[in-house]
C-alpha cells in the first residue's frame, strides 16, 4: 500500500488490510509526504509490515511500485489503494486462481457497484481459465486489488519513466500474459465512489475536501461530474475490446479521439459557466 494524505481513508484500508491479509502474505507499506496525521496512522499499523518506508517527499507511484517489485521475494506482488476496502478471502481466490492457469499475469478485483453491470456487454469478455476459473479480460486492471505473478516482473522489469500501471498491464498483455478482473467479480470497495457505503463525499464541499486524484487529472469540478464519470468508466471497461492491439498504434489513436473531442467540449461548457465564452 502507498499512503499519502488522507487519515481517515488510510485508517479504514489499513485496517480492512491487516483482516484480510492471510498467513501467505507479507505487508509493504510506503508512506509519502509528511501530513502528520496520516503518518501517525500508518505508524499504529506499523507492527504488521514487512517493510515500511516513509518518504519525506511525494514519489507517487513508479519509484514505490518498484521498490516492491525489486526488492520483495514473493511469488505474487499485489498493491492495494489507500482508498479501497478489499472484500474477505480475496487473495486466497486470486492465489488459486494463479496457481491453476500459467498464462494468468494481473487479475484483479472489482470496484464499480453491482448497478454497474451490464452482463449484456460484458458477457463476451468474461472467459473460462483453467481450474474452473473465470475473469472478465481485458489488457489492464486498476492498480488496486490486484494479483500479480513474480514472472510479469521477471520478463517487463518494473515501471518505466512516465509509465502508468495501465500501460504496465498492458504492455505484459501485448507479451502474452492474460489480464483482466476475476468473475463473479471480487468487490473492493472504492471510498472514492460517491455511491460506495463508506465513501465521505456526500456533498460538493466534501468532495472538494477530499478530491479524488482522478477528479484532478480529469479537472472534474462537482461531484455530480464525479459520479458520472466514474458509471461511464464501468461501461466503457465492459464495452470496450479485450485484445490488447485495440489499445496501440492507429486504433489507439482512433479510440482516443472520441474522448479527446468530449474534454475538449467540457471545458468549453466550464469556460462557458465561468463567463469566458459568450
Amino acid at each position: 500500500m502507498i499512503t499519502y494524505n488522507r487519515a481517515d481513508y488510510t485508517r479504514m484500508s489499513l485496517a480492512r488490510l491487516v483482516e484480510t491479509a492471510d498467513e501467505h502474505t507479507r505487508l509493504w507499506l510506503w508512506h509519502n509526504g509528511n501530513d502528520a496525521e496520516t503518518l501517525a496512522v500508518a505508524r499504529e499499523f506499523e507492527p504488521h509490515f514487512h517493510r515500511f518506508h516513509h518518504s519525506p517527499e511525494n514519489k507517487k507511484l513508479a519509484e514505490p511500485t518498484n521498490w516492491l517489485f525489486q526488492s520483495s521475494e514473493g511469488a505474487y506482488l499485489s498493491k492495494v489503494d489507500d482508498d479501497c476496502l478489499m472484500p474477505e478471502g480475496w487473495l486466497a481466490t486470486l492465489r488459486d486462481a494463479h496457481e491453476a492457469e500459467p498464462r494468468l499475469g494481473v487479475v484483479g478485483c472489482w470496484r464499480f457497484l453491482e448497478e454497474d453491470f451490464r452482463p449484456e456487454a460484458a458477457a463476451r469478455k468474461i472467459q473460462d481459465v483453467a481450474g474452473g476459473h473465470r475473469l472478465m479480460r481485458h489488457p489492464w486492471v486498476e492498480g488496486s486489488g490486484y494479483l500479480m505473478k513474480r514472472g510479469c516482473v521477471e520478463g517487463a522489469g518494473g515501471l518505466r519513466d512516465g509509465e502508468s500501471f495501465t500501460d504496465y498491464c498492458l504492455r505484459l498483455a501485448l507479451s502474452g500474459w492474460i489480464n483482466g478482473w476475476y468473475f463473479p467479480f471480487l468487490w473492493q470497495e472504492h471510498l472514492d465512489d460517491p455511491r460506495a457505503p463508506h465513501s465521505l463525499l456526500d456533498d460538493d464541499e466534501a468532495f472538494r475536501s477530499h478530491l479524488p486524484l482522478s477528479a484532478a487529472t480529469f479537472d472534474t469540478r462537482s461531484l455530480a461530474e464525479w459520479d458520472a464519470r466514474l458509471r461511464q468508466s464501468a461501461r466503457e471497461l465492459q464495452e470496450s475490446p479485450w485484445q490488447a492491439h485495440h489499445y496501440v498504434g492507429w486504433r489507439r489513436a482512433l479510440r482516443r479521439l472520441p474522448r479527446h473531442f468530449q474534454r475538449m467540449l467540457a471545458r468549453l461548457r466550464g469556460a462557458d459557466r465561468n463567463g469566458a465564452t459568450r
